[in-house]
This record gives C-alpha cells, structure tokens and sequence, in this order.
C-alpha cells in the first residue's frame, strides 16, 4: 500500500484558499475539505459553492469530509460536484448503503467515517459498500487537536477486517496527525493521512508533506 497525505485545509487561510492548496500542489495527494454545518459538530465552515469554486481552482483532487446531519440528502452532491472522494458519518447518515452507493454512483470514493468512540465491527457488512475508511483520532468539530491514542488499537481491528475481507479499501486517519503521531497511526494499518496543522503552520508546507509521507513509509508495510 502507498502513503498518501490529505493536507487539511481547515488550517489553511480560508481567505486565499486557492493560494494555499497550490503550496502543496505537486506533493500532496488529495486536499482534504472539512463541511461542518455546527448541528452535527459545534462549528461552521464551508458547503458545496465553496467546493465548487475549490475544485476549479486545483488540480488536486478534492476529499470531502462531510459532518454534518443529513449526510444522506447532501452527499451526492459533493460527488456531483466533482470531488474524488465524499465521506459521510456512521453516526448521522440514516440510509447509509444507499448514500455510499449514489457517492459512487455518481463518480466518487465511498468514504465511512467513526467517531472515536463507534466500534467498527459493527459495520463489518457494510465494507463491500466502502472505498475508504476514516477514523477520526480526535473528536470531531475542531482543527488542532491533540492525537488520542486510544484509537491506535480500532485502526489495528479495522486494519484486520479489511484484509479479512480482501477488499481494496484505503483506511485514512484524520486528527492530530503529526511527524509525532504519524508513524504510530502507519504501524497501526493507517496508509491515508489527513493533516491540518502539520502542513499548514509549517514556514514550507510543501516540505511538510514530504517529511510525513517520509515518516510514514518509514514502516515497512507502506511506500
């Protein structure tokens, strides 16, 4: 499996945001967009006509992570939109199979996302609807949180059940991810890496990400 970074552009200046996904263009894999609509999480940030505008603004495709309620009636939209890759919440989508399936549909990634305290094994039936998994390590609303470790041992369990599987499903980590944090998230069986202020307070954000994904394919199962 091959490393990939998703530099977060919830550190990044929201006034110049075509300035700053071109400070990682060329190195970075995706540009990570966080829709919070301050129901589902406590805070406010962006919606589809901002995507729209960031899409034609980058060639870096978009991965958008969407918490927000109602993920089910919003989230084909992203996909229409253009995104690569749309992640909906196990812990607001209602119809989940049918959402992941019109993401899909329409020409994205499925993306799954877990909370730190959901459990995975209870959406084992659900991998085969399921491009990539994210599990947060940290709770989610906020950028610039510090990395919980109790997650470690979920992205291990959900490493096992996606080779249990056999499917080609990315597991991607988003919160706190760090050049402190990022080797323990890869030897767990993370190979997708969202990071926000890692990349974005750096003086070269550029180099950021090529010293994570440097750290990351460190571990010999990645690179």
């Amino acid at each position: 499996m091959a490393v990939q970074i998703s530099p977060s552009i919830l550190s990044a200046d929201f006034a110049r945001l075509a300035d700053e996904a071109a400070r990682v263009e060329g190195v970075a894999d995706w540009l990570h967009v966080d829709v919070m609509d301050n129901h589902f999480v406590p805070n406010l940030t962006l919606g589809l006509p901002v995507v729209e505008a960031l899409l034609r603004a980058t060639p870096i495709p978009v991965d958008c992570h969407l918490m927000i309620e109602d993920p089910d009636r919003w989230a084909p939209g992203y996909a229409e939109a253009g995104a690569g890759s749309v992640t909906v919440h196990a812990e607001a989508a209602k119809a989940p199979v049918r959402t992941l399936r019109a993401i899909r549909a329409a020409g994205a990634r499925s993306g799954f996302a877990l909370n730190p305290a959901t459990s995975i094994e209870a959406y084992e039936d659900l991998l085969p609807e399921i491009d990539m998994l994210l599990l947060m390590t940290v709770e989610p609303g906020f950028g610039g949180q510090r990395f919980l470790d109790v997650v470690l041992p979920k992205i291990t369990r959900t490493r096992a059940l996606i080779e249990k599987h056999g499917g080609e499903i990315w597991l991607q980590v988003d919160g706190g991810v760090s050049a402190e944090t990022i080797e323990r998230c890869a030897a767990a069986g993370a190979d997708v890496f969202v990071a926000g202020n890692a990349v974005y307070a750096a003086d070269d954000p550029a180099q950021a990400v090529r010293d994570l994904r440097a750290l990351a394919s460190a571990h010999p199962r990645l690179g």
